[in-house]
């Protein structure tokens, strides 16, 4: 664990935020998008019966990304067996055993949405005993098959540590592994549940060995302190993860944690340049920013030489 004490620190000094009628900062503002895209983009989910995480975490950039034709396919079902403080994916018990044939209607869709970039995750499904990696594996499959020029970004569950379940994943060589730490190692067990800090860092570090390209995700907002998040962005930069994105946390409904603090955008651009002098390749810093938020430029921008 990289030491809390750093050269490095944030300076904020902003007078207080002028707020909207939701009160929240103007910077928070989202505009809506529902033109034809995305009305064409959600008839196919429909018609496919797909779940995508835009919809089901409430996720603040849907309009927008849909109106481009870009969607996060949630794979696995809609009802996660883990229930985490932040999200707003719907937590129980699953009813039925993961689709087998969902990797086809996936790769389907990616085609009939004329993709040339597709991120899949899931829901956490530990009531399987790989986690539902095979249907990971099967999915980049279908999707290469169907989309020979298509590239993939898969963000995965932990599978609690299964790391033949992990290997079953990267051997289908997605452009790009993507597991989320969400948080600060502190505030790790009230946010995320039944994961371990240790156990993300862990799976990022053999994922990075195994030669993938890394990303991984943090929300602010939730009581960190600055120091606590650039100890974890060291972490994650000594476990090899090439990609970083930080975002504001967002309650999604009362029931959830709530927002402890509104990060300004100057601190964000700080953790990005900080990211940057730790040797990530790319640092996606903002607000509004989520794990899939321009992913493609994300990708892009990794696979550049150093400069």
């Amino acid at each position: 664990m990289a030491s809390s004490s750093s050269p490095f620190r944030i300076v904020s000094n902003q007078p207080p935020a002028e707020t909207s009628a939701s009160g929240k900062p103007t910077w928070l503002r989202v505009k809506f998008f529902g033109g034809p895209n995305y009305h064409d983009l959600k008839r196919i989910m429909r018609t496919l019966g797909l779940h995508t995480v835009c919809e089901s975490a409430r996720c603040p950039n849907m309009g927008e990304c849909w109106e481009h034709r870009t969607a996060t396919f949630m794979i696995l079902g809609n009802i996660c067996t883990r229930a985490c403080g932040f999200c707003a994916v719907p937590s129980g018990r699953p009813l039925a055993a993961p689709e087998e044939d969902e990797p086809e209607r996936v790769a389907e869709a990616v085609e009939t949405m004329g993709l040339r970039y597709a991120v899949v995750t899931s829901v956490n499904r530990d009531d399987q005993p790989d986690g539902g990696a095979h249907i990971f594996a099967r999915t980049i499959a279908e999707i290469r098959r169907r989309v020979p020029g298509c590239r993939i970004e898969v963000l995965i569950p932990d599978f609690r540590g299964v790391w033949p379940a992990l290997d079953h994943v990267i051997a289908a060589r997605p452009d790009v592994l993507n597991h989320n730490i969400e948080t600060v190692p502190r505030l790790s067990r009230r946010v995320r549940s039944a994961a371990r800090h240790e156990r993300s860092l862990e799976l990022l570090a053999r994922s990075s060995r195994a030669g993938m390209v890394t990303k991984s995700g943090m929300m602010v907002g939730l009581g960190e302190t600055t120091d606590e998040v650039l100890a974890t962005m060291r972490d994650l930069a000594s476990s090899g993860v090439h990609i970083l994105t930080i975002g504001q946390y967002l309650q999604p409904t009362r029931e959830h944690l709530p927002v402890a603090r509104f990060v300004p955008p100057e601190e964000f651009a700080q953790y990005q340049r900080a990211g940057l002098e730790m040797g990530f390749r790319h640092v996606e810093s903002g607000p509004l920013v989520r794990s899939s938020y321009h992913a493609f430029e994300q990708e892009r921008s990794a696979r550049q030489p150093s400069s």
